[in-house]
């Protein structure tokens, strides 16, 4: 754990630079978790045709083998919430650090088509955990001030680890001359593509161990005192620590831990604000985001372009999430979070009308003609920056602020589930909606962009500059 003891003197006393830069530390070593979430998520993009050929299933069952992961997401999400007011939001990030590692050892090393589906399982439930359990985490160490920065984290580490993936590929699909299938040191590259996750999963454990339990769990059961080290360390030792926590211990009279139940509310299943998050997380995944990070160098080879080079359009394409990732954590904190969603609602519709536009030019010959191939991938492109650089981040924002203390981690899970299946549904009828007709299915993901502008307007609050104990 960090060192607890608090400096006296000047050194209680020193900028912020110092007592920021311990702050980003914490942020960041919970935020491996998201890179996890991304790399694993994206690294089956690498694989999918080796899988296809080595097995020789059909698009529907392939999706479904590709998909079954979300499965397992949605239940760790749906689960992570519960189990880390019990257990603490460190011992869940230990959790999914072992699930994450076994499942890259299973997947690099199976034995069938079905053992290869379990293993991924087994990875979707560390997924759906890193994908709560981070941004609430985050949200609860942060200095308010600096919250949505923070709260970023998780989404740029999401993007790195689905732009280290794509370059892990890459880098294994040359090492295996150009075929997926390729051996190397005796095993398949697309083997090697998913083994490879081992390293990160054992260092997301190692820095669990190196960062402080939340301030709020500990409050909640109980350990006051470590609480306020905890605070001294993320807050500053120039915050009123008795102060802070009866702010907190006050709050927590007022509620009691979430549960379901919580949730629940008397006309519409759930409370509003739930719904809305609910809606967030369905809109977030409804636009084929990650299509893009499953699918792309299968996308790209279905119209013409050879292997080699849509491995190489999918890293440029992590890339270019990593950039508006980067825009998104400058002015998240500036112009708020709700301005940055409408502008990326905005940017997403005109980018997937295009792609739409350009794959209605697809040949007999399963080829585009160049002008369409050019406007498909700028469009491709264009489509993930506006995403990354606003739904993204804000969504996970949103979800780590939104909810009122009480029902705060029960909610973000029940969110993060509704992410999930949303995500398995566009995943899972992907193949086959593209088999029946891929410019109809962009037609489709250009909808769901447009809906999101009026239900952003109507339904969803900005959460900029709020102290947490003030939601709800």
């Amino acid at each position: 754990m960090t060192s607890t003891a608090q400096p006296t003197g000047s050194e209680g006393r020193k900028a912020h630079p110092e007592h920021l830069g311990h702050v980003i530390f914490i942020t960041a070593a919970a935020a491996m978790g998201g890179f996890l979430f991304g790399y694993d998520s994206s690294v089956i993009n690498g694989a999918v045709e080796a899988i296809r050929s080595r097995y020789d299933v059909g698009s529907a069952l392939l999706a479904q083998v590709i998909a079954i992961a979300l499965i397992g997401c949605a239940i760790g999400a749906a689960t992570a919430g519960r189990i880390a007011d019990r257990i603490g939001r460190i011992r869940v990030m230990q959790i999914a650090s072992v699930l994450f590692t076994v499942s890259a050892v299973g997947s690099a090393l199976p034995f069938s088509l079905w053992d290869l589906a379990f293993w991924r399982i087994i990875g979707g439930f560390a997924i759906g955990m890193a994908s709560v359990i981070g941004p609430a985490y985050i949200a609860e160490v942060s200095p308010s001030a600096y919250r949505g920065r923070l709260g970023s984290f998780q989404q740029a580490a999401i993007v790195v680890g689905i732009a280290v993936s794509q370059l892990v590929n890459w880098g294994i699909l040359n090492l295996a001359d150009g075929d997926q299938r390729g051996k190397i040191v005796g095993l398949e590259a697309w083997q090697w593509m998913l083994g490879v996750m081992v390293v990160p999963a054992v260092l997301y454990g190692l820095l669990s161990f190196a960062i402080p339990e939340s301030p709020r769990y500990l409050i909640s059961v109980g350990k006051v005192s470590r609480a306020k080290e905890v605070l001294a360390e993320v807050e500053g030792h120039t915050v009123n620590l008795d102060t802070r926590v009866t702010e907190i211990q006050d709050a927590m009279r007022r509620e009691h831990k979430s549960s379901f139940k919580d949730l629940l509310g008397r006309k519409m299943g759930f409370l509003p604000i739930v719904w809305v998050g609910i809606g967030l997380s369905v809109f977030q995944q409804l636009v084929g985001i990650n299509v893009a990070f499953y699918y792309s160098s299968a996308l790209w080879q279905s119209v013409g372009i050879d292997p080699s080079a849509s491995f190489f359009y999918s890293f440029t394409t992590s890339i270019i999430n990593i950039i508006g990732t980067v825009i998104a954590m400058v002015f998240v904190d500036k112009i708020g979070r709700r301005p940055l969603a409408l502008i990326g609602s905005a940017g997403m519709a005109v980018s997937l009308a295009l792609e739409a536009w350009a794959f209605s030019a697809k040949t007999a010959a399963g080829t585009l003609p160049p002008t369409e191939g050019t406007v498909a991938l700028i469009a491709a492109h264009v489509f993930v920056l506006f995403f990354a650089l606003s739904w993204g981040v804000v969504v996970w924002v949103f979800l780590g602020e939104m909810f009122p203390n009480k029902i705060r981690a029960a909610a973000l899970g029940v969110a993060a589930c509704a992410q999930w299946i949303a995500n398995w549904a566009i995943t899972a009828s992907f193949p086959s909606l593209s088999d029946w007709n891929l410019s109809g299915t962009y037609v489709i993901y250009t909808v769901f962009a447009l809906l999101s502008i009026p239900f952003v307007l109507k339904f969803v609050k900005e959460t900029k500059g709020k102290a947490l104990e003030e939601m709800g």
